[in-house]
């Protein structure tokens, strides 16, 4: 019988102890149990996630139902010189890219202040109460959450419509048809939604900083903002970091949901963004060129992947973090 490897290290104290080194089929023998959960995730993702990607073949064919995946005609790029040369094209790059960095640039530092404030709050028990209620309207639907946003700015009985009227006597202007209001609209009614659940895990990282940092601050005559600045701020930077890379490489990926039910004929030239037009072209339309919606959706991927590896370089080349 083969004995486990026995290495050598120190406690807390500096003793030296001796501890069993598992082998790795060991360590999953006892703890199958743990193992076997994590097929379920593993597998949901096998299923959804990789095996779909045999498929994207089709964004270089002519896909045709009948002849199915492989036997259709193969066209190369053409159909991604079919979208770049569209008159669409610059229509739903422009409105992605306002609205995806809009909402970066908008809704990122937000959480992070959030959670220094919340840190810095010296009641506990109201600290915990304010944390729960900015967390809740997470847990709404984007439908509910998109029914909420459009009753509040109805022009008759919203409160922004009776507002409006209470303070001009007039009836008020619809927003939700004045295409230039559309991504304040989506961008902060996202902020709103996503910013109790964004902060979660910066709080995560504050609870772990040495509070002997902080008395030591205290006894040099460091302010409360001082201590925030140059303590906490510093200690959650490394995790902003990580969340900001993940985020850039995120960045062409609009809400589908809730873009596509805020839209409406008169807000169309400023909502349209590539993951609806990936939908009507796909789905919505009576032609359902498969063909060219793969394209479209590998494009996006592609300059997400761009974005994150850009990102992640120059945040390894100016603070030394990144995500690889």
């Amino acid at each position: 019988m083969k004995k486990n490897k026995r290495l050598h290290a120190c406690d807390s104290k500096g003793n030296i102890i001796i501890v069993n080194h598992k082998s790795t089929g060991k360590q999953i023998r006892d703890r199958w149990q743990i193992y076997l959960m994590l097929l379920i995730p593993i597998t949901f993702v096998i299923i959804f996630q990789y095996i779909p990607m045999g498929g994207l073949i089709i964004a270089f064919k002519d896909y045709d139902f009948t002849k199915g995946i492989l036997g259709s005609d193969w066209v190369g790029f053409d159909n991604f010189i079919k979208f770049f040369h569209s008159y669409k094209f610059s229509q739903v790059m422009r409105n992605t890219l306002t609205i995806s960095l809009y909402y970066l640039f908008a809704g990122f530092p937000i959480p992070i202040v959030f959670a220094l404030l919340l840190n810095a709050f010296p009641g506990h028990r109201y600290k915990k109460i304010v944390q729960t209620t900015t967390y809740i309207p997470y847990l709404i639907s984007t439908v509910v959450m998109v029914g909420i946003v459009v009753q509040l700015l109805n022009t008759r009985t919203g409160i922004y419509g009776s507002l409006y009227t209470m303070l001009n006597g007039t009836i008020a202007p619809d927003i939700l048809g004045v295409g230039t209001m559309f991504k304040h609209i989506y961008v902060f009614s996202g902020i709103w939604q996503t910013t109790g659940y964004s902060a979660i895990i910066y709080i995560a990282a504050l609870s772990g900083v040495d509070q002997s940092l902080h008395e030591a601050a205290q006894i040099d005559g460091a302010t409360r903002f001082q201590r925030v600045r140059y303590i906490d701020f510093l200690c959650i930077k490394p995790t902003a970091t990580i969340m900001l890379i993940l985020a850039a490489g995120n960045v062409m990926n609009v809400g589908f949901e809730k873009v596509l039910l805020l839209q409406n004929d008169l807000n169309l030239s400023y909502s349209e963004v590539i993951a609806t037009y990936v939908y009507k072209v796909g789905l919505a339309s009576g032609n359902g060129d498969f063909s060219l919606s793969t394209a479209i959706g590998i494009f996006n991927s592609a300059i997400n992947f761009v974005m994150l590896l850009t990102v992640n370089f120059m945040s390894k080349r100016l603070s030394g973090q990144g995500i690889f």
